[in-house]
């Protein structure tokens, strides 16, 4: 017979090869599972089952456990071995939390500082809290039970060393933890309250802006604005004014205008009315007292107190009147003098309707005031005295400044002397005021200082004149075209 070709032999070994690497592809042992990997590795290690950490499942019942070592390591206490009690029931604790049992872990944890507690030694129970949190996956409700048992003794302590130092401990077991921020902002209150008992104001702000209380969500709205609020009266108390500006940023001024923040909202604007005196804001002085106006249980309050809206719309009004003229400023003004209660036939409100409407008309007001009395009587009270000087210049440079804008509105060339005859000023004084005006931007206005005339109208460029010449020819134009259109509409109806 013929011998085999090279190709066939090659092909029957291919063949060949693929049978037997296809049966032994069936008899392949499937892979190890996880399980047995696992117990493969813990052969020599004398483990009867790993711990697993899956929810708060109950693995393991330690309770009959805890019922006898709890009162035996009250009684190693009790006969002053306060250590070896502590070591049982770490022992306890560790068992009870690698098996998951949280009931008896709570029990147990609460035992500890219980124990430590009932002995008197202070000291003790800060170590035991310190190293029952730090321990590896802690439960969260161990270290709740905890912190809530330990903050009921904050009272009990024997002295302000002991109350600080408990304080502190329990601020070191809460920091960082979010199951007990709500815990941590109480017990910061405390220690801030404490400190600043003692005179150390700047100790106190800084334990309250350790504190991101914006950040907690286990708060509510009104406990978050009533410690910011506490933030702002330490850092003005410190006079960190820049903090004071930065932390009452952090407040939301739609929440306080909620019915249930009253009381807050006036704390509010009370504290940020400190801050601008400091910075003589008299705008902003002005928006702090029209928001404590607009308060729904000032409005109720008729009485002339600080407390009632009396008091407070002469206040807003005494302010706005020190204002630099802006914008916002002038639509202020204008919307006081339309407020319906100043409208009232009342001889206490008459001056401050009176002096607003001199300043929202453009007529000239005379200095002193018509008003000046009652305006000296609440800046008095208001202001400060130590601003009192710093009020009474602004009042006049107010009123002369008003005065100058009416000015320009009505000349457009005056002479220097003539205006200072006018306002009531000398001719320097005229001058002074001016530049300061056109220096800020509220007004153009010319010198000629030889001549000793001020000029008051721009002058026009040509880019101006031209636009103006096309303005008019396209006004022009549209009425031509307009004109057109009659006619033609005429000549429709009349069939001409």
């Amino acid at each position: 017979p013929p011998t085999p070709s090279h190709s066939t032999t090659h092909g029957r070994r291919r063949r060949l090869n693929r049978r037997q690497h296809h049966h032994h592809h069936h008899h392949r042992p499937p892979p190890p599972t996880a399980k047995e990997l696992m117990a493969r590795a813990m052969k020599g290690v004398n483990v009867k089952e790993m711990p697993t950490v899956s929810g708060i499942e109950k693995k393991e019942d330690f309770a009959a456990l805890a019922k006898t070592q709890i009162p035996e390591a009250e009684l190693l206490a009790k006969n002053g071995e306060l250590t070896k009690a502590m070591e049982l029931l770490l022992a306890l604790e560790k068992k009870c939390r690698l098996g998951l049992d949280i009931a008896t872990l709570k029990t147990t944890v609460t035992s500890m500082v219980t124990i430590c507690h009932d002995v008197g030694d202070w000291e003790k129970l800060n170590v035991v809290m310190a190293i029952i949190s730090k321990r590896h996956q802690q439960s969260k409700h161990a270290v709740t039970a905890m912190v809530a048992l330990a903050t009921e003794w904050l009272e009990e302590t024997p002295d302000k060393a002991t109350k600080v130092a408990l304080l502190t401990a329990l601020l070191e077991v809460t920091d960082g933890k979010i199951y007990v921020e709500a815990e941590r902002s109480v017990l910061t209150r405390k220690l801030a309250g404490i400190k600043e008992a003692d005179g150390d104001i700047e100790g106190a702000c800084a334990c309250m802006l350790d504190v991101y209380v914006e950040t907690f969500g286990a708060l509510s709205k009104r406990e978050k604005i009533d410690f910011i609020l506490e933030q702002i009266r330490l850092t003005l108390a410190k006079k960190d004014w820049v903090r004071a500006y930065i932390t009452a940023k952090k407040v939301n001024r739609k929440h306080l205008g909620e019915d249930d923040m009253q009381d807050l909202k006036l704390r509010f604007f009370g504290l940020l009315i400190e801050y601008h005196l400091q910075e003589k804001d008299a705008f902003e002085l002005a928006q702090d007292y029209h928001s404590i106006y607009q308060t729904k249980c000032v409005l109720e309050d008729e009485s002339a107190e600080p407390t009632g809206w009396r008091h407070n719309l002469k206040s807003c009004v005494t302010f706005l009147l020190m204002a630099k003229h802006s914008p916002g400023q002038s639509d202020m003004l204008h919307r006081l003098v339309l407020d319906d209660k100043l409208d009232r036939l009342d001889a206490d409100l008459a001056p401050w309707k009176h002096m607003l409407t001199q300043f929202t008309t453009t007529e000239i007001v005379r200095y002193p005031l018509e008003d000046q009395e009652p305006l000296n009587g609440q800046l008095k009270m208001v202001g400060t005295e130590a601003l009192w000087e710093h009020w009474q210049t602004m009042g006049h440079t107010r009123t002369t400044q008003h005065n100058l804008r009416v000015a320009a509105k009505y000349y457009k060339r005056i002479h220097t002397a003539r205006l200072g005859n006018l306002l009531g000023l000398s001719t320097d004084e005229v001058e002074e005021h001016l530049s300061t005006l056109v220096g800020g931007g509220d007004l153009f206005a010319k010198i000629d200082r030889p001549a000793g005339i001020v000029s008051f109208q721009k002058p026009v460029t040509s880019e101006e004149t031209l636009s103006d010449w096309a303005s008019d020819v396209a006004s022009l134009l549209t009425l031509v075209e307009r004109t057109c259109h009659l006619i033609n509409k005429e000549n429709m109806i009349h069939k001409i």
